[in-house]
């Protein structure tokens, strides 16, 4: 989550009905990632800027809770208009979903629901679409509890998930899939990771406490604190002195399964945003890390976050799968591969990804993975490690590409991970979204056999 987005506002808010340009701005976000493929990571920073506190939690309450629940509201639209829109109109839908979602999870009065969304198809220059979005609204409110008793028996409608999804969860997790739905469809806590070169865990909670706020350990990670109260990110104590990141419980085990060590060289691969990189640095400042992702703009990220955190790391702007681009030749103690992946394991955090991910992307994402390990496992002296991470609960991206590299390397061998948090795979641990208050995540290390013992 950018540091930029402040928490999202509590469930069953009222959205003021002087504020009809968030409707529409979140309308616009909204259009952007159906139509364009974008990311609310990636537009809603932007979007909140020139916002009041207010306004920018609003419009962040109306998209995220748009995506997540955008697959039951289109199972409801379906039922209250058969024909479905033309994707020109896909700003036309939007403006549906928002307004559905409003109605049935925000406090707003119905009248100046139906009336704000009825007017904004005028902004759209679409007047045509007044009546539409009128005349369906109306429709949903006079035969809401039938509508909603139909969708409930849609699988896709009870979870909001496309089917792929759901197949490929009851086939990786049959006795696990409904929680993993439900975490899913939940709100994430705000999770920091305190900095220890700036702060004590203790003392972040005490000056939560002395700014009125309520903050608890959390129950992954050495420096986690879940923070209780609703509050903006950058409002929070120590946030301009880089007492802080955010950063999920499940996320900070990466650093701690690295264990870096004073005078190691160490690979954060695909490191952007940075926050693995940072925390690398928190846990060991006289270790050498390199910070290597292939986006510009993803890049800047990490330098911010170095910067405010008062860290420092070589950063590269690279594919790291082509080394001869970038690698000096000099071999890494460890290498944190965080790789691509579905992110089925963060739909909380980032409700978008149902709307963006499809099912043809996981086999492209598994070959890029392979791709990655392929190429960085030179990288690594013997002796060494990789940890191989992911944000996803699908096997084919995890233990599974695990097994297969460790079958097709005579000099790699699996250091077990002995921990009280997820669950022991084949091959590493598997975190499913919900547990410990966690994100879905998946850790496995990876070994180097000495020289001797791989000849």
């Amino acid at each position: 989550m950018s540091l930029s987005i402040p928490v999202a506002s509590a469930p069953g808010s009222v959205l003021a009905s002087d504020t009809p340009d968030v409707r529409q701005l979140a309308a616009q976000l909204m259009t952007r990632v159906v139509k364009d493929g974008s990311s609310l990571g990636e537009l809603l920073p932007a979007a909140q800027e020139p916002l009041s506190a207010r306004d920018a939690a609003l419009l962040q309450e109306l998209v995220f809770g748009t995506s997540r629940w955008s697959g039951r509201l289109q199972c409801q639209l379906a039922l209250l208009m058969p024909k479905p829109l033309r994707r020109k109109d896909t700003d036309v839908n939007a403006l549906l979903w928002l307004a559905l979602y409003e109605l049935q999870y925000m406090r707003s009065p119905d009248y100046a629901v139906v009336n704000a969304y009825a007017g904004l198809t005028g902004r759209l220059r679409k007047k045509w679409a007044k009546s539409l979005v009128n005349g369906v609204l109306r429709q949903f409110l006079r035969n809401q509890a039938d509508i909603v008793a139909k969708v409930d028996k849609q699988p896709e409608g009870r979870s909001s998930l496309p089917a792929w999804i759901l197949k490929q969860l009851r086939h990786d997790w049959p006795d696990s899939m409904e929680s993993i739905v439900a975490a899913g469809n939940t709100r994430a806590p705000l999770t920091l990771r305190v900095n220890g070169l700036q702060c004590t865990r203790l003392r972040y909670k005490q000056a939560l406490d002395e700014a009125g706020l309520s903050g608890r350990d959390g129950p992954l990670g050495q420096h986690s604190v879940i923070v209780e109260s609703s509050a903006r990110v950058s409002a929070l104590p120590g946030f301009e002195d880089g007492w802080f990141s955010v950063q999920d419980g499940a996320a900070q085990l990466a650093a701690e399964l690295v264990a870096p060590q004073a005078g190691q060289r160490i690979l954060d691969a695909c490191a952007a945003p940075g926050g693995k990189t940072c925390h690398l640095v928190e846990m060991q400042p006289d270790c050498e890390v390199t910070a290597v992702d292939n986006s510009e703009t993803r890049m800047q990220r990490v330098h911010e976050n170095l910067q405010r955190l008062q860290l420092k790391a070589d950063c590269l702007c690279a594919d790291a799968a082509d080394t001869d681009g970038w690698w000096d030749g000099k071999a890494f103690d460890s290498v944190l591969l965080d790789a691509p992946c579905s992110a089925l394991g963060v739909l909380r955090r980032h409700p978008d990804i149902r709307l963006l991910r499809r099912e043809h992307d996981i086999d492209t994402l598994c070959a890029q993975q392979q791709r990655l390990l392929e190429a960085l496992w030179p990288t690594v002296k013997p002796g060494g490690k990789l940890i191989y991470a992911t944000c996803s609960v699908l096997k084919r991206e995890n233990q599974q590409q695990v097994t297969n590299f460790l079958t097709q390397h005579d000099d790699a061998t699996e250091q077990p991970i002995h921990a009280s948090w997820g669950i022991a795979c084949e091959a590493g641990r598997q975190i499913l979204p919900g547990q410990h208050e966690a994100d879905g995540f998946y850790y496995a290390i990876i070994r180097k056999k000495p020289v001797e013992d791989a000849c």
